[in-house]
């Protein structure tokens, strides 16, 4: 017997060899890890290569479930900000109702009025301010503020408007804001005689007046206006009318032919047309004596009245 084989010898040769560390379990090949002992006679147990691989596994699974499950650097939190603006909301709206809450019922509380205390306001328009005065003070109710305003149709003095409008409802002793009525604004008829027409008709519409126009014939130049009606001055309410006379001038008329008449029937014919005899010529003629030869204006020529006629009366031989 050598004594460096004394293991070897001793050993049953049916058991097969194992690794050291390593011992056989109850099944055929299956291996489980042995502790082996340190230098204090503690095991320290090796995983086996079975093992190792679950425990890698388990890491994998592990990670891949965080990265998922956590969420990705810079992306925003949409839950979580809508979180936060509704808890911001209900605060807001609920500091609201507080507050207002505070203020109506603590702080500055409406006065208590029954239902069957208010008053009903009545129609003043068209009332004078004496008759609106007595009506509210019966219905328990009193005169506010009172202004005045321009109104082409309701007199002087009476009630056009008021607030608040009638059938609404006020508190005792509540005040009624009146507006009263000034009457008709009114203007004076300026001096517009004279003036061209357009013109007239622009310094009186300004003023507030609606134009009529009438056309005559008359020595006043064509287009002016000869006079108004209303007269000058004259003080109207609005709105008014203004009626403007306009001249057309004179009148025009064919000149007549005087050639042949003796000159005395020549100056009574003129005469009757309102036109004037001017030079008198005189000329030889062998014609009878006495008779006009020439006139200017010429026959048919429009002439107006008070126009100046030349003749020429014929001087026999």
């Amino acid at each position: 017997m050598h004594a460096g084989g004394g293991g070897e010898r001793g050993r049953d040769p049916g058991i097969p060899r194992t690794s050291p560390g390593l011992c056989t379990g109850g099944r055929d090949g299956d291996t489980s890890s042995v502790p082996r002992h340190n230098e204090h006679g503690r095991g320290v147990r090796r995983p086996t290569q079975e093992s190792e691989v679950r425990l890698g596994g388990s890491l994998r699974r592990n990670r891949a479930s965080g990265q998922a499950s956590s969420p990705k650097v810079g992306t925003p939190d949409w839950k979580a900000r809508g979180r936060v603006l509704l808890l911001a909301g209900t605060l807001v709206v609920t500091g609201s109702s507080v507050g207002y809450l505070y203020a109506t019922q603590i702080a500055f509380p409406l006065p208590e009025h029954h239902t069957e205390d208010y008053r009903e306001v009545p129609d003043l328009r068209g009332r004078t301010l004496a008759e609106a005065e007595t009506l509210l003070t019966e219905m328990g109710l009193q005169v506010g503020a009172v202004d005045s305003i321009r109104h082409p149709e309701r007199p002087e003095g009476s009630v056009v408007g008021q607030s608040p409008f009638p059938g609404h409802l006020a508190v005792p002793a509540g005040s009624v804001e009146l507006t009263l009525s000034s009457g008709p604004e009114r203007r004076s008829v300026p001096d517009v005689t004279s003036m061209r027409a357009d013109r007239a008709m622009a310094v009186l519409q300004a003023s507030g007046f609606d134009v009529n126009v009438d056309s005559v014939e008359a020595e006043i130049p064509p287009g002016r206006v000869i006079a108004t009606s209303p007269s000058v001055g004259e003080e109207l309410s609005l709105p008014a009318r203004v009626r403007l006379t306009v001249s057309l001038g004179l009148p025009t008329f064919p000149m007549p032919g005087l050639v042949g008449l003796e000159e005395e029937e020549a100056r009574a014919l003129l005469d009757s047309l309102g036109l004037v005899v001017g030079e008198v010529g005189r000329r030889l003629t062998f014609n009878r004596g006495g008779e006009v030869i020439e006139q200017l204006p010429l026959p048919d020529s429009l002439v107006t009245p008070g126009a100046q006629v030349q003749i020429v009366i014929g001087r026999g031989l």
